[in-house]
C-alpha cells in the first residue's frame, strides 16, 4: 500500500473509531510504529487529526468561538506578549485596522501612549481603551453589535470598511493553517474579516499557539495573503517552519 493511500484509510479508520493508538494503528495496516508516527504528523499537519500521548483522536478543529469573557482568560500571558510586539509594528503616521478580538484588543493597550496614528475598529473594547489617547484618532466602523463579543458586524460594517485604505491590517483568527489559511466557524463574520484584508498594504495575523493547525467550515483568506504572523513562543519548530515555506514571516515571542 503506497503511503498516502495508507493515510487516507487512516484518517477514514480514525474518524470511525473516533480515538487509535499508534500500536492498534500499526498492526491494522502492517507497518512499523515509526511509520504511523510519521504519517500521523504528515496528517496533523493538513489538519485532519490531531495527535495524542501514544495516539490520535480525530480533531474537532474550531467550529465555533467562545465568547469574549471566556477567551479573554485563555492563554492570557501569551496573548500579552504578542499584542506588546505587534503594537511594535505600528509606525508614526500609520493608518490601521484593528479587528475584533481579545488580543487585538492587547494591542490597542500598548497604544495608548503612542501619538499620530489612526486606529480603524469594529470592536468597542478597542475604542474604549483608546478613548483617552489624545495622540491616537479612533474611526469606529458601525454596524450591528454583537453583545458576547462587544463587535460590530454587518453590511454597514463591510461599506465602511470598503472605502478605507491603510497601511496595516491587524486580523484575529480562530484558526490558522500553513495550507488552509484563515478560516473561521460563522460565516457572517467573513465578509468583514475580508474587508480589513483588502483594506490594507500588509496583513498582520495575530494568535496563539492553540489556533495554529486548524480548518474551521469558511475560508477567510489564503496563507499567502498573510504577510506576517505574530505567535507564541509556545509554538513548536515544526509548526513555525510551515508557515515560513509558505512565504509567510513569522514572529514568536
Amino acid at each position: 500500500m503506497l503511503a498516502a493511500e495508507r493515510k487516507i484509510r487512516i484518517v477514514e479508520y480514525v474518524k470511525q473509531n473516533r480515538v487509535a493508538s499508534v500500536a492498534a494503528l500499526a498492526q491494522s495496516f502492517q507497518v512499523h510504529e515509526a511509520t504511523i508516527r510519521r504519517d500521523l504528523a504528515e496528517i496533523e499537519q493538513e489538519g485532519l487529526l490531531k495527535r495524542t500521548h501514544g495516539g490520535v483522536i480525530v480533531d474537532q478543529g474550531a467550529n465555533s468561538e467562545p465568547s469574549f469573557t471566556e477567551r479573554a482568560h485563555e492563554q492570557l500571558e501569551q496573548k500579552r506578549r504578542i499584542g506588546k510586539r505587534a503594537a511594535e509594528m505600528v509606525e508614526d503616521g500609520d493608518h490601521i485596522i484593528l479587528d475584533s478580538g481579545t488580543t487585538t484588543l492587547h494591542i490597542a493597550q500598548h497604544l495608548v501612549e503612542r501619538s499620530n496614528i489612526t486606529v480603524v475598529t469594529n470592536d468597542i473594547n478597542i475604542a474604549a481603551e483608546l478613548r483617552d489617547s489624545k495622540g491616537i484618532s479612533v474611526i469606529v466602523t458601525g454596524g450591528s453589535l454583537y453583545h458576547s463579543s462587544f463587535m460590530l458586524n454587518g453590511m454597514f460594517t463591510d461599506h465602511m470598511l470598503s472605502t478605507l485604505h491603510v497601511q496595516k491590517a491587524f486580523i484575529g483568527t480562530p484558526a490558522i493553517h500553513s495550507k488552509h489559511g484563515l478560516t473561521h466557524p460563522e460565516a457572517q463574520l467573513v465578509p468583514t474579516k475580508q474587508g480589513m484584508i483588502r483594506a490594507a498594504q500588509e496583513i498582520i495575523v495575530v494568535a496563539d499557539d492553540t489556533k495554529i493547525g486548524k480548518a474551521s467550515l469558511h475560508a477567510v483568506a489564503p496563507i499567502h495573503n498573510v504577510h506576517t504572523f505574530v505567535t507564541g513562543t509556545e509554538a513548536s519548530e515544526a509548526q513555525i517552519k510551515l508557515f515560513r515555506d509558505a512565504g509567510v514571516k513569522v514572529i514568536t515571542v
